[in-house]
């Protein structure tokens, strides 16, 4: 049926989006009550690949975790294995599991912050909180605090996470009170990881002892029993806590399992380096029903609606960070990576459908555990409830394997390499982080940087569209969407593009 003449699309604009790491934007344009078009932006330039250059090589672990106060074990362990690739450093069995002990603390405290300090409003009606009758001793406390704080009249500048919204949310008290009693006890869970990965890490954020070659930190029986124990309270509250919570999330709300479920393509470099530096969790590349190998030669950038100057489809060391601010047509200060020119979905989600067709047998484990009794399947999860439940699934997985981690430590072992390395080469460090697929590639001569690229899981999740036009992964998952009922339409949005968990701040690098 043709439209009319006078019919207009209604344009709604999320800017900043709240609840995430970084200055993001989302504009959308609506048929009716139809999302027709998406376009999210990265808004601002930080330039860390035009600040390594020239610098010593050896800086860049240093110097790349300051990418971002949330992930920066991954890019310290990225920055490492391209150095080593470049400079032909080896790495012992004891320091690539103690990378992984800290990077897997990391991992953990990330997807607690995802899901209950950052996503889970986004499906909790805060306002039953003051009705709620729960013995949760910390829910009533916040409660008696935020009834206090109604009483005088104030506004709530320490509770930033209460939304200004009530309405469209299920006014489920009792849900509520758990949610939210939640919310503080993963506060608890959080710090507990944050201590783990500080034991052979010398502290987060930002680590002291993971170089090229390996980690500086010994392995000290004493560090590597407290790690343990620790690490069983964070595996408890995942186990108690964290997986039903997520299991409830999506029985509440089924509709969002096919929600923002586009691309439908998924990319992984592998998760995780054993002691012998194959990856825990598989790499390769989910599409159209079919698992291929991972292929890096056919990664690349563009930068037709990037705020850089124009350059064809590139190579990572090939590519360039010249800002270009004005640039006609462009929107967002990230580029545009594409595998095969294709936008892929990377993180959780990406690393378990992968692992699911690889017939990892983790997996197989967690699904007949966790997702079998509510009538899932990890090889069939996607949208927003689909990318909440795989990462609280690989917590799971994550917290266990962990443990045969601890065990195969050497305490009489070396934990850093012999360092005698070249002064000139080039190399790629090919990581997951939390978010997904992290790439760092270098190029040295003698011992300085001469080209340094990133690309981040919300480069890949959140770029622009292409020069064919293509949207990236979220403006693919946003557009087509149709809030149920009376929902707000910016809280549709706001799920969808939380759920691939932003970190912008890394992917305006």
């Amino acid at each position: 049926m043709p439209r009319e003449e006078n019919h207009v699309m209604a344009t709604i604009v999320l800017d900043p989006v709240t609840r995430i790491e970084g200055h993001l934007r989302v504009e959308t344009r609506w048929d009716g009550p139809r999302l027709a078009e998406a376009r999210v932006a990265g808004e601002m330039f930080r330039g860390f690949e035009t600040i390594l250059r020239g610098r010593d090589a050896l800086d860049a672990p240093v110097i790349t975790q300051r990418i971002c106060g949330v992930c920066p074990v991954s890019h310290a362990v990225a920055a490492c294995r391209a150095l080593e690739q470049a400079l032909g450093l080896r790495v012992p069995p004891n320091g690539r599991l103690l990378r992984s002990l800290v990077l897997g603390a990391n991992f953990l405290q990330s997807h607690l912050l995802h899901f209950y300090h950052l996503s889970i409003l986004d499906f909790v009606d805060v306002s039953a909180l003051l009705e709620a009758d729960t013995p949760n001793p910390a829910v009533r406390a916040l409660r008696a605090w935020v009834e206090a704080e109604i009483r005088s009249n104030r506004v709530l500048p320490a509770a930033p996470f209460l939304p200004q919204w009530s309405s469209g949310l299920p006014s489920d008290a009792p849900w509520a009170g758990r949610a939210l009693g939640h919310y503080l006890e993963a506060l608890k869970a959080r710090q507990t990881a944050h201590r783990m990965a500080a034991r052979f890490g010398g502290r987060v954020p930002h680590t002291a002892t993971l170089v090229p070659g390996g980690v500086t930190a010994g392995v000290d029986p004493l560090a590597v029993e407290g790690f343990r124990s620790e690490l069983a309270s964070v595996r408890r509250f995942v186990e108690e806590v964290y997986l039903p919570d997520a299991l409830e999330l999506a029985a509440r709300f089924p509709e969002l399992a096919n929600q923002g479920a586009e691309p439908g393509r998924f990319l992984t470099f592998g998760a995780l380096e054993e002691e012998d530096g194959r990856p825990w969790l598989p790499a390769g590349v989910w599409a159209e029903g079919r698992l291929d190998p991972l292929n890096p030669d056919r990664i690349t950038e563009e930068t037709a609606h990037s705020r850089y100057q124009e350059e064809d489809r590139t190579r990572p060391l090939e590519g360039r960070t010249e800002p270009a601010p004005e640039k006609p047509g462009a929107y967002s200060w990230l580029k545009a990576p594409r595998y095969g020119g294709e936008a892929v979905e990377v993180g959780p989600l990406a690393r378990i459908r992968v692992a699911a067709a690889a017939g990892t047998p983790e997996v197989e484990e967690a699904e007949k555990r966790w997702l079998a009794p509510a009538g899932l399947r990890a090889s069939d999860l996607s949208g927003v409830t689909g990318r909440h439940l795989a990462r609280a699934v690989e917590a799971w997985m994550l917290a266990r394997r962990m443990e045969g981690w601890l065990d195969r430590l050497d305490p009489a072992g070396p934990t850093v390499g012999s360092y005698e390395p070249k002064t000139s080469g080039k190399g790629a460090g090919l990581v997951e982080a939390p978010r997904g697929a992290l790439g760092h590639w270098v190029r040295s001569r003698d011992l300085r940087i001469d080209a340094y690229q990133c690309i981040v899981p919300s480069t890949w999740n959140f770029s622009p569209r292409d020069g064919r036009g293509r949207p990236g992964p979220v403006e693919a998952a946003l557009e087509g969407l149709e809030p149920r009922g009376e929902e707000p339409k910016g809280l549709a949005v706001a799920r969808v593009v939380r759920s691939f968990d932003p970190c912008i701040a890394c992917a305006v690098h």
